[in-house]
């Protein structure tokens, strides 16, 4: 019995460069993210503020002006990325809902571009609404302005994951929201994220979310930014505030961090 063919890698970055003009953003990105069927992988973006962690999302979906890269190559499942598309999903920190819509409409909006029928998209909706822990009887009829930031983000979610993407960009979703309620959604989203087994980009200013919910973390340097450290972590199999005291994990933000703080010292020299 032969073995089974490797398809291509999720992502291919290869001496990625972007500039603004005269400004830099990132330099001689280079990563790839392989395939895993059945999984997806979730992969963590740390660095200082400004050194191009979200241009790296927005290469990869295609958004202009941050596409195209000024130099080297992005490929998406071995093809250049040439425009957005469907296999990719972005949940951003602002909270992006249709003000005038519900709850239910805002879910099932995607749905509705694709031409799904009224009652399949309702029905598909109301389980999305259910899996990302809203009331479906309460929450579905309200509209944006009456949820808080954490529910908006619920809602931003379950729109996201109702359209089973193959990929899913996040640039820091739970950046707004309070301590509790930030771990509450990790815990969400790592749940969400077997689930669809997509491979996850995510972009985050804090350490300990990187560590918590990604299969490796990619440390960026100051900008003009590029990968400085790529650290491979156990995947999270209890809730954050249980792996949150453990030694390894304690371990390895600490060992972060050092990068971190070396990182805006140097900078501070720089100056």
């Amino acid at each position: 019995m032969s073995a089974s063919i490797p398809g291509p890698n999720v992502f291919d970055f290869a001496d990625v460069t972007k500039r603004f003009g005269g400004h830099t953003v990132i330099r001689d990105v280079t990563f790839a993210v392989p395939d895993l069927p059945g999984k997806g992988e979730f992969v963590a973006i740390l660095g200082p503020s400004g050194c191009g962690k979200s241009t790296v999302l927005r290469l990869i979906a295609a958004l202009r002006p941050h596409y195209p890269a000024t130099e080297g190559t992005v490929l998406v499942l071995g093809k250049p990325v040439d425009c957005p598309g469907s296999d990719r999903s972005m949940v951003f920190q602002d909270y992006t809902s249709f003000d005038n819509r519900t709850v239910e409409d805002n879910v099932a909006f995607g749905l509705e571009c694709r031409g799904v029928p009224v009652r399949e998209r309702r029905e598909r909706a109301r389980e999305w609404i259910a899996k990302v822990g809203l009331d479906v009887k309460r929450d579905a009829v309200k509209y944006p302005s009456e949820l808080s930031g954490g529910m908006r983000q619920r809602v931003a979610i379950a729109r996201t994951l109702i359209l089973s993407p193959r990929i899913i960009l996040m640039d820091e979703p739970f950046g707004a929201l309070d301590p509790t309620t930030r771990l509450h959604m990790q815990a969400l989203l790592v749940d969400l994220w077997k689930e669809a087994q997509a491979t996850v980009f995510f972009v985050t200013h804090s350490i300990d979310e990187a560590i918590y919910l990604g299969d490796r973390v990619y440390v960026f340097s100051s900008a003009p930014g590029t990968i400085i450290r790529e650290m491979k972590v156990p995947p999270p199999d209890r809730p954050p505030k249980e792996m949150l005291r453990e030694p390894g994990f304690v371990e390895r933000v600490c060992e972060i961090r050092d990068i971190m703080d070396n990182l805006a010292a140097s900078t501070r020299a720089g100056d």
